[in-house]
C-alpha cells in the first residue's frame, strides 16, 4: 500500500492506494481536508490514518509514502509557499515507520500524474499536431500558479519542476497594462501568480470594479467565478474574461519556451471550475497570439485536466518509483 498526499495552500488530498501496470493507480481509501481546520500537516495526517484504519478494519502496512507539496523542494523537505507548513520526508518516514517517503513539488507530481489518468479525464481545447515524446508543459492556477515540464529521457518522461509562477507578468494589451500598473503601485514587482491565481482573480475583480487596488473586502475567487458563470455580476464577468486572457497568454509563452508539441496540460482547481469559459475562444486566442510564431502555437495540443486527483496520483507514482526516502 502507498500513502499519497497532495498538500496545497488551501486543501489537502490524502489516499491509500496501490500502483498497477502502466502507472495506473487504484485508490483504496481517500479523504479531502480543508487546511484551515488543522494546525499543521502532521495532525491532519494522523486524523487521516485513524479514519482509514476504522474504514479498512485496521491499519494497513504502508510500503512507501509520497507527498506532493505546493512549494519548492530541497533535501527531501518542502515548505508550502502560501502556508507556514513544512513537510520533511525523512521525519515523516520515521514517524510513520515507513521504509521510504518522497517529497516532490506539487506540479512535478501533477506532471507525473498525467500518465495515470484516463482519456476521459482530459478536455481538449486544441487538438494541435502532437509529436510523440516531444516536451510537455503542465500549468495550473490555484492558490498560486504552478509550472512543471516533462522531457523524454529515451525511456519515459522525466518531470522538471519550476517556479514559473514567480516569473514577471507581461501585459498583453492596454487593460492588462493598467492592471499591471495597479498591482505595481500596490506591491512592486508583478509576478504571474499576482494575476493568474485565485488571489489574482480576486485582485482583478477589485480592479475592474474600482479601477485600482482594493481598499476593503474582496470577493473570494469562487464567488467571482460563480458570478461570472451565472452572468449575475458584470464586474465578475469582465474580471474572468481578463483573467482567462492572461492565463492563456502565460500558458502560450511557457509552451513556446520549450516547443511543447507533446501537449500543454492546464490543471489546478480553477480550471475545472471555469471549464465552460475556458472552452470559449478567449483562452485559445490569447494562447495562440504569438505574432509570427502563432502557427507554431496552434500546432501545440492544449488539454484541461478534469481530475482533481492528478497530483495525488503523481505523488503515488513518485513514491513507487523512488528507491529511498527523502528523494
Amino acid at each position: 500500500m502507498i500513502l499519497a498526499a497532495d498538500v496545497g495552500g488551501t486543501k489537502t488530498l490524502l489516499a491509500l492506494c496501490e500502483a498497477g501496470e502502466r502507472s495506473r493507480i487504484v485508490v483504496r481509501f481517500e479523504r479531502r481536508y480543508e487546511n484551515d481546520a488543522h494546525g499543521g500537516f502532521t495532525p491532519l495526517l494522523e486524523q487521516f490514518l485513524a479514519e482509514s484504519a476504522r474504514a479498512l478494519g485496521g491499519a494497513p502496512a504502508i510500503a512507501a509514502a509520497g507527498f506532493a507539496v505546493a512549494g519548492p523542494v530541497a533535501g527531501g523537505r518542502a515548505r508550502l509557499t502560501n502556508r507556514e507548513w513544512e513537510i520533511d520526508g525523512a521525519r515523516l518516514a520515521a514517524r510513520l515507520g515507513v521504509p521510504r517517503a518522497v517529497v516532490v513539488n506539487d506540479f512535478a507530481a501533477t506532471a507525473l500524474g498525467i500518465e495515470a489518468l484516463a482519456a476521459e479525464e482530459f478536455v481538449t481545447l486544441q487538438a494541435g499536431e502532437p509529436v510523440a515524446r516531444a516536451p510537455r508543459v503542465v500549468v495550473g492556477a490555484g492558490t498560486g500558479f504552478g509550472v512543471a515540464h516533462l522531457f523524454w529521457d529515451g525511456t519515459r518522461y522525466r518531470e522538471v519542476p519550476g517556479e514559473g509562477g514567480h516569473a514577471g507578468f507581461a501585459p498583453a494589451d492596454r487593460e492588462q497594462a493598467a492592471l499591471w500598473d495597479s498591482i505595481f503601485a500596490e506591491k512592486g514587482r508583478v509576478e504571474v501568480e499576482d494575476v493568474v491565481s485565485g488571489p489574482g482573480l480576486e485582485r482583478i475583480r477589485a480592479f475592474v470594479a474600482e479601477g485600482g487596488p482594493p481598499a476593503g473586502h474582496l470577493l473570494r475567487a469562487p464567488e467571482v467565478a460563480a458570478g461570472a458563470l451565472a452572468g449575475t455580476d458584470y464586474a465578475s464577468v469582465r474580471a474572468l474574461d481578463l483573467f482567462i486572457a492572461a492565463y492563456g497568454a502565460v500558458a502560450g509563452d511557457l509552451a513556446l519556451g520549450v516547443l511543447a508539441r507533446g501537449g500543454v496540460f492546464v490543471a489546478g482547481g480553477i480550471a475545472a471550475r471555469i471549464l465552460p469559459r475556458l472552452r470559449a475562444p478567449g483562452f485559445l486566442e490569447a494562447f495562440n497570439a504569438k505574432g509570427r510564431f502563432a502557427p507554431v502555437a496552434r500546432r501545440m495540443p492544449v488539454h484541461v485536466v478534469a481530475s482533481e486527483r492528478v497530483a495525488l496520483f503523481g505523488a503515488a507514482i513518485a513514491a513507487h518509483r523512488h528507491p529511498s526516502s527523502g528523494e
